[in-house]
């Protein structure tokens, strides 16, 4: 043999081994075994090469994340070592030793963060699908052991689901970032909520933020422009046993739309915009004052629209007026006349009595907070009649999709809409029924 001949051999023989290391220490297109592990910065990749699993620092930090984001553009979407942050570039992910868990190793091989996983699994495999959801998977049977959906970090992707459960209360819950450069878990969080009514909260720390008003099965009727924007698909769901999840999904016509909660606690629909390369903001959930949680404080109504955004129901006045005129709203209103005649119509069982209680009807609004529940199997004049029977009830309203609402407690949080939204019934002493004004304004 020749000395070039040789030489070739030895060169083919040297990247022959390069290669079968690279293999067992780095990733084979978007999944690794058990015995293959990603150190930084390696990454992986899915199917598609939408998304990427790997390393990353934030802007003005030297903190070392592991992260998947949207390849077209470095988008962030999700984060695993959230507050554990690694101190350098010596990070390694890998699936630990019994196979049940996803874990991340600093440079002295110690685990900084674990996934926890419950389940007992024999060769498993790691997995980035093209949804963007990374996936521990048993390896006998191929089921999943955990994964990244059930975990959200500030983005929700189509088809995860923010999930509630009526019996035990555990939540899959998105949450912020502590701020622009810190993914650490921060101060406000959305989940569903009111689960007899699904609503979709933001909350800051454990004070509600922002609501969506009730579901119908359609939309949620707090949020009218659903009937003219549609919304990446929002749907909420009940898999009758006890879960109630809210999610969205898209199709290749529409692209990509994420929701992305960010560190002040604004929602964002970001659609992909494919020619353009670059995300493009279609919706946030606090683009007017109104949209803040009950700004106007109990039984007052907001309108975007009215300066001041701040009136009064009809039949109450401000709590504090020094305060109202100085458009501090907090301590809201309380009701001008007492309601007095709820014990004689109940026992008269008649809405003949000229000096008994009534109902003031507010249109198009974002109905309150806190109702007591729905009934389909009621009309709306059963509705009326109902809540007029009982002493406790001060409002209700009936939509042909949710039924009869009522509440007994204080009115918050109602919105006035130019369009969309719904009746609210709100009642007031005989004396007030007279007028015309559905509004009182200071």
């Amino acid at each position: 043999m020749d000395f070039n001949n040789y030489k070739n051999m030895f060169m083919l023989f040297i990247l022959t081994l390069l290669c079968f290391n690279i293999l067992d220490v780095s990733v084979a297109i978007d999944t690794i075994t058990s015995t293959q592990f990603i150190k930084d910065p390696e990454t992986l990749s899915s199917k598609s090469g939408n998304y990427t699993l790997g390393f990353f620092s934030p802007e003005n930090s030297t903190n070392r994340y592991v992260g998947i984001w949207w390849q077209p553009q470095f988008t962030i979407l999700w984060v695993l070592n959230r507050d554990q942050p690694l101190k350098d570039s010596s990070g390694v992910v890998r699936i630990s030793d019994n196979g049940n868990d996803l874990v991340v190793l600093n440079g002295k091989k110690e685990v900084i963060w674990t996934s926890n996983a419950p389940n007992v699994a024999t060769n498993s495999s790691l997995k980035l699908l093209d949804s963007g959801n990374l996936v521990l998977l048993e390896g006998r049977t191929g089921r999943t052991i955990w994964e990244s959906f059930q975990h959200p970090s500030n983005v929700m992707l189509p088809n995860m689901k923010l999930t509630s459960n009526k019996i035990t209360g555990e939540k899959v819950k998105q949450t912020s970032w502590k701020t622009p450069y810190d993914p650490s878990i921060g101060s406000f969080s959305l989940s569903v909520e009111r689960l007899t009514i699904p609503e979709v909260f933001i909350w800051n720390e454990n004070q509600p933020y922002w609501r969506t008003g009730p579901w119908n099965g359609k939309i949620f009727t707090g949020l009218p422009y659903m009937t003219t924007h549609y919304l990446g698909g929002l749907h909420v769901g009940d898999d009758g046993e006890g879960n109630v999840s809210f999610f969205q999904i898209t199709s290749d016509t529409v692209g990509l739309l994420i929701y992305n909660l960010s560190s002040e606690g604004n929602c964002e629909e970001k659609w992909w915009d494919e020619k353009k390369k670059e995300w493009k903001v279609t919706w946030n959930s606090h683009e007017m004052g109104c949209d803040v949680y009950g700004v106007c404080g109990h039984f007052a109504s907001c309108n975007s629209e009215s300066s001041p955004i701040c009136s009064c129901l009809k039949g109450f006045e401000p709590k504090n007026k020094d305060e109202w005129n100085r458009q501090n709203w907090t301590e809201g209103c309380v009701r001008r006349t007492p309601l007095q005649q709820c014990e004689r119509y109940r026992n008269q069982n008649t809405s003949e009595d000229s000096n008994a209680d009534g109902f003031l009807k507010l249109s198009m609004v974002k109905v309150p907070d806190f109702a007591d529940g729905s009934s389909l199997t009621l009309s709306s004049e059963t509705c009326r009649s109902q809540c007029l029977e009982n002493c406790s009830c001060v409002a209700y309203s009936y939509d042909a999709d949710i039924g009869c609402m009522s509440w007994t407690g204080n009115l918050v949080d109602i919105q006035k809409f130019s369009n969309g939204g719904l009746d609210l019934y709100i009642r007031v002493a005989h004396t007030e029924l007279g007028k015309h004004c559905m509004l009182v304004v200071i």
